[in-house]
């Protein structure tokens, strides 16, 4: 895996928050998932890495947000750590899947991966979090994936044109769409290798 990227271990992230602007809007779940290299050099899907977030002092939630995304932001079992252990919920496994694979560091990977990548950075910044594995600006995005191998830019479109199931029900859950992308992400890289090897 450390020569496939160039030191750098793909991450499957997805947020949910509270709005686009991730300098006022909550950041209310995050998940990661990082992306494995089996022993005939195929890429899979790693050990998920979860938490739901407790909105910062002072951010603003959308209504209209919460309504794409179900989440009860006062549901009583709702299990919401403040942002700093919600990061280290992730950061801690991201970086021994990092070193367990030779790499230097982690590379996101999303849909609109920049937006995931911008909640990140924001909380990262909000609680001077000095141990962020993710490269900080780089990203591997599959709605362009998706496009190119299967001329679909929404996830679940991409998804299904994979062959890889979609419930609705269960989107926008950031557990459920960082499952669901890192299939498309090992897919689309897997069609590959298969179609430039010899």
């Amino acid at each position: 895996m450390a020569e496939r990227f160039r030191g750098f271990l793909p991450v499957v992230v997805d947020v949910e928050t509270g709005g686009f602007d991730c300098a006022k809007h909550a950041l209310l779940e995050i998940a990661a998932m990082p992306i494995l290299m089996d022993a005939d050099g195929r890429l899979v899907p790693g050990a998920m890495a979860s938490s739901h977030v407790m909105p910062f002092e002072g951010s603003e939630i959308d209504p209209k947000s919460l309504e794409v995304t179900g989440i009860d932001v006062h549901h009583p079992f709702r299990d919401a750590v403040p942002e700093r252990e919600a990061l280290d919920r992730i950061f801690v496994p991201v970086r021994a899947a990092v070193r367990a694979a030779g790499c230097q560091r982690a590379i996101l990977v999303g849909h609109n991966a920049h937006f995931d990548l911008g909640f990140l950075n924001a909380a990262v910044t909000r609680v001077e979090h000095k141990r962020n594995p993710f490269h900080p600006f780089s990203v591997f995005d599959t709605v362009t994936l998706g496009g190119l191998a299967y001329g679909q830019t929404v996830l679940s479109r991409a998804v299904q044109a994979a062959g890889i199931a979609w419930n609705g029900d269960e989107a926008h859950s950031a557990v459920y769409d960082v499952e669901r992308t890192a299939e498309l992400f090992c897919k689309v890289m897997n069609r590959w290798q298969d179609a430039v090897q010899p």
